[in-house]
């Protein structure tokens, strides 16, 4: 019987170091490495791809889009539609998947699509009606947008819901309204998309972008300096 007791002792003497070293090194000593590492060498990657004002201030993360919207006529109305400000770059189109409570600049809770195959009638309406607001929203006096002109990620959603990232097509579209609107000279704000156009990774994989978060930091930075 205490060759059995101290048979169990010993096994459970055993497990015990072997949790406690296990917890040190795998619950501590492992994460404050990779922490460590990640701080020290991707520092922005590892907090989030921050994106920061002239003050310092965090204003979104170059990895979610935002919305930039009017202020609503009526703040009691939640049905009241969204606004676009025209006087910064609109993103994609987020088709109003939920509100989101803590980043209300942006109108998503869920990452997800719109689920609607490209013959599907209520799509080919939301496109077809999108398609005349960005005709009408981005027509100045001085240029008018035509409808053949309209790229695709104009008027829909991303499969995420969340991309920060439009097309080079879809900035250039908007350039001469933001211009007009902010008082800018259109080759002036042309040249704020070219500098923030980023091309395909290593020359060929993916597509040449525009982070509509950094666009707008850096066109905000412009009307204050």
């Amino acid at each position: 019987m205490n060759n059995s007791v101290s048979s169990a002792l010993r096994v459970f003497g055993a497990g015990l170091r072997a949790l406690l070293v296990l917890t040190l090194v795998c619950g501590v000593i492992y994460p404050l490495a990779v922490t460590g590492v990640a701080q020290a060498l991707f520092n922005g990657k590892a907090n989030g791809s921050e994106i920061k004002d002239e003050g310092g201030q965090v204003v979104g993360s170059s990895l979610i889009g935002q919305t930039y919207d009017l202020p609503k006529r009526n703040p009691d109305d939640a049905e009241e539609a969204a606004r676009p400000d025209p006087k910064w770059f609109q993103p994609r189109p987020s088709n109003g998947l939920g509100s989101n409570s803590v980043n209300t600049r942006y109108s998503l809770i869920l990452s997800g699509a719109t689920n609607r195959a490209g013959d599907n009638e209520e799509l080919i309406d939301w496109v077809t009606e999108a398609k005349k607001a960005v005709v009408a929203d981005n027509s100045t006096a001085s240029y008018k947008v035509k409808p053949a002109d309209v790229p695709a990620d104009a008027v829909t959603s991303s499969g995420s819901g969340l991309d920060p990232d439009i097309s080079p097509a879809y900035a250039e579209l908007q350039v001469h309204r933001v211009a007009e609107r902010n008082g800018l000279g259109v080759e002036e704000v042309e040249k704020l998309v070219a500098d923030h156009t980023t091309g395909r990774l290593l020359g060929f994989m993916g597509e040449p972008r525009v982070n509509v978060l950094e666009l707008n930091a850096a066109l905000r930075n412009l009307l204050q300096g």
